[in-house]
């Protein structure tokens, strides 16, 4: 067994070893190397530090979360020497924290994977549509310090869409198969806490047939911008009628609020709100908003243009992808992407501008949350084996 290296340097210096391939070759990833693993080694301890002079303390899940990101990929940590029983090539492979919160080789590892199952296990040669629905801002407060009331809600929200693809391919919805896979994504394109659904759905209904395959799918349309505003005002109403149910907001319609019982029992509040709201969280300049590095023009693109709003409820479904694997693995993983780097762009334009900010921390969710849930009929896995590939 080989001796470990003494310093970060030293054990970056060591690997990888010489290969007797010319062709492609195994590259370490070299974590410390790159801006996130600078930024989070140079400024986390200031920030404990300044959370306990406030006489607060991190969650363990998030202090563990960041200590491992630390440790992994570094040689230094811990490694295993990988010996190839053909030409006896050897390289240094680092142990990785294998962690969902923070890491982003670990995120795009586990991104993925589960877009291979998803592809390989789960959809099939079937064709798929995804359904995205972001939520205001208070009821992602109370997402992020409730995780219990996400599984209701989402609930709720298959039932609305999987009824209106049943009316829409003119099936009754007693009788109607349908399927779903749900990612719940904590974060935004700027890094921010924004809890939502990202839904991949087949796309249609299926339906008993008489002949082999004994079941069939019935096609149905595109949502139009009407319907999909149609769809957002049904779930608005009955999300904020559950949750007001069950205690957590008051008032009713526009002028609903958050209840005293949503607030969570941890100290991550106000870290939550501050990374909802694109605000600082801690030191002197808490409660303003973030630097603006520039500013960009904004971009009415095809997501504005084809998502149905209402109330801060944004239901988005144009993206559908055809039954073949590559377009299915695309959609897969981009439902089930990680976190960015520090050092990667936006997505699309931002009207605000580009700010920087410890919001990472306020995005973390408990370690048994849940990330991915499933959706389908009671039969689902008895003549799931039987659809038509069309």
């Amino acid at each position: 067994m080989p001796r470990l290296a003494t310093s970060r340097r030293q054990a970056a210096g060591c690997a990888p070893l010489p290969s007797a391939h010319t062709g492609s070759r195994y590259a370490r990833h070299a974590p410390e190397r790159t801006l996130l693993y600078a930024l989070v080694e140079a400024h986390y301890p200031d920030f404990i530090a300044r959370i306990e002079a406030e006489g607060r303390s991190l969650p363990g899940y998030v202090r563990e979360a960041f200590d491992a990101y630390l440790r992994c990929g570094v040689l230094e940590h811990g490694f295993l020497r990988v010996v190839c029983e053909h030409c006896r090539a050897e390289r240094l492979v680092a142990f990785s924290c294998k962690k969902r919160g923070l890491c982003p080789s670990c995120g795009a590892r586990r991104m993925a994977e589960s877009a291979r199952h998803l592809v390989d296990e789960v959809f099939g040669p079937r064709p798929v549509r995804q359904w995205v629905l972001s939520f205001p801002y208070p009821l992602r407060f109370l997402f992020a310090s409730k995780p219990e009331a996400i599984g209701p809600v989402l609930g709720i929200v298959h039932r609305v869409i999987a009824g209106w693809l049943a009316d829409q391919a003119g099936i009754d919805r007693a009788s109607a198969q349908c399927g779903a896979v749900t990612l719940i994504q904590r974060f935004g394109s700027a890094l921010n806490l924004n809890i939502h659904f990202h839904m991949l759905w087949l796309d249609g209904v299926y339906v008993e047939a008489t002949e082999l395959p004994r079941r069939e799918r019935r096609r149905a349309r595109a949502p139009t911008t009407a319907q999909l505003t149609q769809l957002a005002a049904t779930i608005a109403h009955r999300v904020c009628r559950h949750l007001t149910r069950k205690g957590w907001l008051e008032g009713e319609g526009e002028s609903a609020f958050l209840a005293d019982s949503a607030a969570g029992d941890d100290s991550m509040d106000g870290l939550r709100m501050s990374s909802i709201t694109y605000r600082i969280a801690t030191g002197r300049d808490a409660g303003r908003k973030v630097v603006t590095l520039k500013t960009l023009p904004g971009d009415a693109g095809s997501l504005e243009g084809d998502a149905g709003k209402v109330g801060g409820f944004s239901l988005h479904a144009g993206v559908a992808r055809k039954h073949t694997k590559a377009t299915s693995s695309k959609s897969c993983a981009a439902t089930s992407r990680a976190r960015r780097s520090a050092s990667s762009g936006y997505r699309s334009h931002r009207r605000e501008g580009c700010g920087i900010s410890s919001r990472r921390r306020g995005e973390m969710g408990p370690r048994m949350s849940n990330g991915m849930r499933w959706t389908s009929s009671p039969s689902w896995r008895h003549w799931s084996r039987h659809l038509a590939p069309t």
